[in-house]
């Protein structure tokens, strides 16, 4: 998995500094997003709790947009084609929103308001969000009645199986790997042992770990227990693939599709067109809609051009958006203040928040009081003005973000959000207590505009604080593979991370849990703690989302507040714009971004 330019959950965000953005990495660069007023709102909606739902939530059709109307096209205007259209190599965030257009897995995420602040994961092609009688060992699916694929074939547990085995051949190698390791109960790529060349050679999965007893039924055999199996079959890599349509490596161009819209051309680079898939049966689906007859995608659009041709607003860009591009930073602080502007525009938090790590293999920083010291004296004020300002970030108190479950708005241990600038007279005490005063410190930074900028005056608010601050660039290109080294020369450098989905379980574990410690693994402080690790235990195997929410956020908070070997900066956000006619549109906070699922021409 890449990191440090691909990310966010099953479905999804996009990097401003360039690079897409795959779930559960680092983060290099940063979005932009919402105004005051939009902030107080979104700190109130804390996805709280993402809740699985039962059969009468699973049943379609979806609840109607208000104001929808049918017909029309739509103009999307995207800066990178698609590389992928297979849902199994699907894990960035711009294939993931188209993804909701035109794949359906055994669960996905309902939207419950009409605003894209709450939901539940529910059945799409499954009746239910799955049941387990074991606490999460065993997880058993039953499919709907009428769901076909385009081709008007009926989609079977046959299907189903396919699709799970054809995630271990060679040839899939860039989607999410959750269910492949879970399934082998085998950590990192050793999970393709348990079937080489996926079901290609004839070769199956034993019925004791995927059954599929009858047409209707598939069942997950886990060693060991797996309570977030709905959120990861809700993400776009876990799409069901027809085993009739089944290509290999040519079926990443040209999918077989179970959605509401089809692909009617692609042209690499240049375009694509979706029209209505006919054997899409509405009844059977609680999540999508199609209203919009026809999407006319044109790649290439940077983001500065969208924003133009949309704040324009004028022939086909009236009815046109982006489901990713983002307000370019030059226009973000006067598209947000203009009144006339806000039925058009939509901003929200993504998943990422940004943390400096304190490395804790280094003798000096096992020192509480000098961990405490640089946690007090961290200007987070340079961060957050080197992205756009508090348009595009916002301060942070914690490791989770807001549009994860357990989020905790209040929480704030180092007075980041009362005093950003830091505290330099508070940190300068403590080093003075520890005989401390003028030890050095590496900066080891990332070398963008940003990254100077921000890393120049953090140091010089280190420095204040009585820290002999050696600041280190780092090339940018190489700046993940060079951070998550086990002896680099770092003693802070600056990293980011997103939820995979919106659980703190995709947080917490793969950045501070100390057996999973290794040259270019991500826990990059490297700490290592008893107790960070038996919680991580515990919390795991809780069944209640909204249980292991609340215990997720209580680990989040002794991580920052009283191991402090990391201090967290900012919450990432984003705005994005549409035309003048283009209808249902909101920003939706699993998604991190427009929601293409509700969208109507007026």
């Amino acid at each position: 998995m890449s990191r440090g330019g691909r990310h966010t959950y099953g479905a999804l965000s996009v990097l401003a500094a360039g690079a897409l953005v795959l779930t559960g990495c680092s983060k290099g660069g940063s979005d932009s997003g919402g105004d005051d007023k939009k902030q107080q709102q979104n700190a109130q909606r804390q996805q709280a709790l993402i809740k699985f739902g039962d059969e009468k939530a699973s049943t379609g059709p979806a609840a109607e947009v208000p104001g929808a109307k049918s017909g029309g096209t739509l103009e999307v205007l995207q800066r990178d084609s698609y590389a992928h259209l297979d849902p199994a190599q699907i894990y960035v965030a711009d294939e993931g929103a188209l993804a909701t257009l035109l794949h359906r897995g055994l669960t996905g995420y309902k939207a419950t308001s009409n605003d894209g602040s709450k939901h539940e994961v529910v059945g799409d092609l499954a009746t239910d969000s799955g049941t387990t009688t074991d606490g999460g060992k065993t997880w058993k699916y039953t499919l709907k009645d009428g769901i076909k694929f385009q081709d008007g074939t009926p989609i079977t547990s046959k299907d189903v199986r396919h699709t799970v085995e054809r995630l271990f051949a060679p040839f899939i190698n860039q989607g999410p790997t959750f269910l492949q390791q879970w399934l082998a109960d085998s950590p990192g790529a050793t999970y393709r042992k348990l079937l080489k060349d996926g079901p290609y050679k004839g070769k199956h999965l034993p019925d004791s770990v995927l059954s599929t007893p009858d047409d209707k039924t598939i069942v997950f055999h886990f060693k060991t227990a797996r309570p977030d199996l709905p959120y990861a079959l809700a993400m776009a890599g876990y799409g069901i693939v027809s085993q009739k349509g089944d290509t290999k490596e040519r079926y990443d161009k040209a999918p077989v599709v179970s959605g509401p819209y089809k692909i009617q051309s692609f042209k690499s680079g240049k375009s694509m067109v979706l029209v209505k898939n006919t054997n899409w049966d509405p009844k059977t689906d609680p999540i999508r809609h199609q209203y919009i007859d026809r999407f006319n995608f044109s790649f290439n659009q940077q983001y500065e051009a969208s924003t133009k041709a949309l704040l324009a607003d004028s022939g086909a860009d009236q009815a046109g958006i982006s489901f990713n591009n983002q307000v370019d930073a030059g226009n973000l602080s006067s598209v947000l203040r203009d009144a006339k502007l806000k039925s058009r525009t939509v901003s929200g938090y993504q998943s990422f928040v940004g943390q400096m790590n304190i490395n804790m293999s280094h003798k000096p920083m096992q020192d509480k009081t000098v961990r405490e010291a640089i946690a007090y004296a961290l200007p987070v004020t340079p961060f957050v003005r080197a992205y756009g300002g508090t348009d595009a970030m916002e301060v942070a108190g914690g490791l989770i973000s807001p549009t994860v479950s357990g989020y905790d708005a209040a929480f704030d241990p180092w007075g980041k959000k009362k005093k950003p600038a830091g505290d330099a007279a508070k940190a300068r005490e403590l080093l003075k207590k520890a005989g401390k005063l003028n030890m050095k410190l590496t900066f080891g930074y990332i070398n963008t505009p940003e990254g100077q900028q921000y890393s120049t005056a953090m140091a010089a608010g280190l420095k204040k604080a009585g820290f002999n601050v050696q600041r280190q660039e780092i090339p940018a290109e190489t700046f993940y593979d060079q951070v998550s080294k086990l002896d680099n020369n770092y003693d802070i450098f600056h990293t980011a991370w997103g939820a995979d989905w919106p659980s703190a379980s995709t947080v917490i574990p793969p950045l501070y849990d100390g057996r999973v410690i290794a040259d270019g693994a991500q826990n990059y402080s490297q700490i290592n703690d008893p107790q960070i690790n038996s919680e991580i235990d515990r919390i795991s195997k809780i069944t209640d989302p909204a249980k292991a929410a609340s215990e997720w956020e209580k680990l989040d908070q002794h991580i920052v507040k009283d191991v402090i070997n990391v201090v967290p900066t900012a919450y990432y956000k984003q705005t994005q714009i549409a035309g003048s006619k283009v209808g249902g549109l909101v920003y939706d906070d699993v998604l991190s971004g427009v929601d293409p699922r509700r969208l109507f021409i007026k």
